[in-house]
């Protein structure tokens, strides 16, 4: 883990989407986090001691869902599915389908595996089945202010976690959309999606991947809106439920021309019935300030 240091920043932006505004003064205390996104790897273990049974491996309750075919009531997640030729963005998000039997370990479905990608973020991940493993590990979720100040690294009022320029010198520094979105993915075999934990630079906490790759859960909750623009898959169930909760960091499918939230002030609520292919998290734990930088 990295020690992230309290202290009062400039948290939200002015410049770039509605829910970011108004850009204001927070203050968190200090405390540490994990220093990448909880991998495949990492989950997989946390599994194997517990049992988990993770909320894309259960069948909703058509009860839950009033007007849902009990037929449809079966285990899976949502996963992005690329379409094969340019699309209107306008549109909606038209590259997102529910798979049955999409999970953890089946990222894009039956038939796929994380066996070749032990150290890339564990993706299809719950609010619950977050909140299970961070205490398993002893931790906690962030809220967001404490993932906010994490991200910016220390560097006050700046548009992403290393500076006010998305690619110094011409150098990626994120896991984000190579190519056109959603149709024209250029990344290098194997990385089209995720990218293992750490392959871009730290930020001046001496944390990876605040940025890209996956979004992250956070323990913030927000009253449920039921939007499906970027991110959400599906809209919340009814009126008034289900809960959502903030996701940070944006992810791999972030791209200039669709959506600019690769930035430590973007946010994204996320009901926590769904989960999807570009959703992950970290963990934090709070220190007792009489301790000051022990346990890292």
């Amino acid at each position: 883990m990295a020690f992230v240091p309290g202290g009062s920043f400039l948290m939200g932006s002015n410049d770039h989407y509605p829910e970011e505004r108004p850009a204001r003064s927070s203050t968190v205390d200090a405390f540490l986090m994990d220093r990448t996104p909880v991998t495949n790897a990492q989950f997989a273990r946390f599994v194997a001691a517990t049992g988990h049974v993770t909320f894309a491996e259960i069948a909703p309750d058509p009860r839950d869902y009033p007007g849902m075919d009990p037929a449809l009531a079966v285990p899976g997640s949502i996963v992005f599915v690329p379409p094969s030729h340019p699309v209107r963005l306008a549109d909606g998000p038209n590259w997102w389908r529910f798979v049955t039997g999409a999970d953890w370990r089946h990222p894009s479905g039956p038939g796929s595996s994380i066996d070749m990608i032990p150290d890339h973020p564990v993706v299809h991940i719950g609010y619950t089945d977050a909140l299970a493993y961070a205490a398993w590990v002893g931790k906690q979720l962030p809220t967001e202010a404490e993932w906010e100040r994490a991200a910016r690294g220390g560097l006050e009022g700046a548009a992403y976690a290393w500076g006010d320029d998305f690619m110094p010198g011409g150098t990626r520094m994120t896991k984000t959309w190579e190519g056109h979105f959603p149709h024209d993915n250029r990344a290098a075999a194997g990385l089209e999606r995720t990218a293992p934990v750490a392959s871009y630079p730290a930020n001046g906490f001496g944390l990876f991947d605040m940025i890209g790759n996956v979004w992250e859960w956070t323990d913030e909750a927000v009253a449920a809106r039921g939007e499906s623009g970027c991110c959400a898959g599906l809209p919340a169930a009814a009126q008034g439920g289900p809960q959502e909760r903030v996701l940070k960091g944006g992810s791999h499918m972030c791209a200039p021309e669709y959506c600019q939230r690769y930035r430590p002030a973007a946010r994204w609520l996320q009901p926590i019935d769904t989960t999807t292919s570009h959703v992950g998290f970290r963990c934090i734990r709070r220190l007792d300030l009489e301790r000051g930088k022990e346990n890292i």
